[in-house]
């Protein structure tokens, strides 16, 4: 039969003999269960990656590059258009129902590795068929969708709130990692067997996937609908001002992607330009995630976001001017670099200003508006065909105004003033028109009733909290003093020198400006 150790006391010596103390649970097995947490989500996440750059790897050498200009356009603006719908009408109804069942979340991107699979198989035998394009679309709004539920998990997976803000940066460099490593098997197959093996292979890691997000927690992301506190912070000036310039960003990252997607087409070796442009945005992606959690140690979160917008809007106005295909590829890189910064100070920020929100809640409302904006952004490149330099100070100048919005919006708010809202990120229009919390009234005991019955507000005007005088006699009712001056005797006003109460009249006129005595003062000489 074992015993248990004693437990030394404060001082640091052992326990008398014979005595023995509870045994606690050591905090480093706290730390095993959060981390396995994290890590469940991480290892889903890295398969997602995975399989994501096997995918693209298959489609960079497929019959998306090879239709005319023209037939890809309208076929990309068709199921962009169709895209739209799962952000804007789709994610507000059925988001709020999904945070409230338990695993909700989880088993959505548990469909979505599902349906991924799917897809990767059906494309892996129609890579040469028109069928592809609508097939590689609806991969895109599931991989949309998969990043939206795993901004709600985030939250329910760390230990504290400085954990949450690095975490996502953690996921960023396992993604751009792990997509990176993943490119290289991709890549052999689709020299050696073609693209329908690289697709298979996709199919094999999102499987993997599967069977990772089986093992997520299982977690009620928002029990209750949002609280009137929890949208007046996340409709506040702080707020709104990192929403929109954090949507600006994903925007420009969407505008970039198809901008380049169609003038590189008409480059010489433009496939191989398009798909360095892909890898190298990949890679400033894995470094803005790298190098966010430093930055924030030393800089201001507006700093940081500031910071971001006037990046790319210097990358913007540089490329212009340099112009070729070697600028096209860095501006992707600066897009996509100033994005992943950006999005760690925007999430501070939500933290720090909207102490009450829900989370997970908020993270994945604000994920679903930035998809939205990406979405939306690509449309343009699409309809309009235009060169290179264009598309580049197309962003240059966009982001250009958007750091002058957010530099005026800040200093709006340090002075008090109301900022503009140019944009509708989180239906911000509606953020003016919130009702305001109206000031606590007495209760009926804290409020005196005169003797005819009508109430009288406790406290004189200019005497808080101080009772009012009492009524005077019945029938001995007159006309009240004039307040003296400070330093003067007071005046009496009242007919033939009468004191005030002895006037005969039959109703008491207050007095208009003048504040009620406070008891004990006499009203007149």
């Amino acid at each position: 039969m074992t015993t248990r150790p004693p437990v030394p006391p404060a001082g640091g010596r052992g326990a008398p003999a014979g005595r023995t103390g509870p045994v606690t649970r050591p905090p480093a097995r706290r730390t095993t269960t959060v981390t396995s947490r994290f890590g469940r989500l991480a290892r889903t996440h890295a398969s997602m990656a995975a399989g994501d750059a096997a995918m693209a790897v298959a489609l960079a050498d497929s019959v998306l590059f090879s239709l005319d200009a023209d037939a890809a356009r309208s076929r990309v603006l068709l199921f962009l258009g169709i895209s739209f719908v799962p952000f804007l009408f789709v994610a507000p109804l059925i988001g709020p129902t999904i945070d409230r069942m338990a695993g909700g979340r989880r088993l959505v991107i548990q469909l979505i590795t599902v349906v991924r699979v799917v897809l990767s198989i059906a494309m892996a035998f129609n890579a040469d068929s028109l069928l592809l394009f609508p097939l590689a679309f609806v991969a895109m709004v599931a991989q949309k969708t998969y990043a939206i539920s795993k901004s709600a998990l985030v939250p329910t997976v760390v230990r504290s709130e400085e954990e949450l803000v690095e975490a996502n940066s953690k996921l960023g460099l396992i993604s751009g990692l792990v997509g990176a490593v993943a490119i290289v098997p991709a890549g052999l197959l689709q020299k050696t067997l073609g693209p329908t093996a690289t697709l298979l292979y996709a199919a094999i890691i999102f499987g993997v996937a599967f069977v990772m997000a089986t093992r997520l927690p299982r977690e009620v992301i928002a029990a209750r609908g949002a609280g009137r506190d929890e949208q007046v912070e996340l409709h506040s000036d702080q707020v709104v001002l990192a929403a929109n310039t954090m949507m600006l960003l994903r925007a420009a990252a969407g505008f970039t992607f198809f901008h380049l997607f169609f003038w590189f087409r008409a480059q010489s070796a433009g496939l191989v330009w398009f798909g360095l442009s892909l890898g190298f945005a990949s890679l400033l992606t894995m470094t803005g995630n790298a190098v966010a959690p430093l930055l924030r140690a030393r800089l201001r979160e507006e700093t940081m976001l500031v910071g971001a917008v006037g990046l790319l809007a210097a990358a913007g106005v540089a490329t212009t001017f340099v112009g070729g295909v070697v600028s096209g590829m860095l501006l992707a890189g600066s897009v996509n670099f100033a994005a992943a910064t950006g999005r760690l100070a925007f999430e501070a920020i939500v933290q720090r200003d909207a102490p009450d929100a829900n989370r997970g809640r908020a993270f994945a409302q604000f994920e679903t508006k930035f998809q939205l904006g990406w979405v939306g952004a690509g449309v343009v490149p699409v309809l309009l065909s235009m060169p290179g330099r264009l598309g580049f100070v197309i962003v240059g100048v966009a982001a250009g105004l958007a750091t002058l919005y957010y530099l005026a919006g800040t200093k709006a708010v340090e002075a008090g003033r109301s900022i503009p809202r140019p944009l509708t990120a989180l239906g911000i229009s509606r953020a003016a028109r919130l009702p305001r919390a109206r000031p606590a009234r007495p209760t009926r005991a804290a409020r005196p009733v005169r003797p005819g019955g009508a109430p009288r507000a406790s406290g004189g005007a200019g005497h808080p909290g101080v009772p009012p005088p009492p009524p005077p006699p019945p029938g001995r009712r007159g006309r009240p003093a004039r307040r003296p001056a400070a330093g003067g005797p007071a005046v009496d006003r009242s007919p033939r020198g009468r004191t005030p109460g002895r006037s005969g009249s039959g109703r008491t006129p207050r007095p208009s400006g003048h504040p009620m005595p406070p008891p004990g003062e006499r009203s007149g000489p």
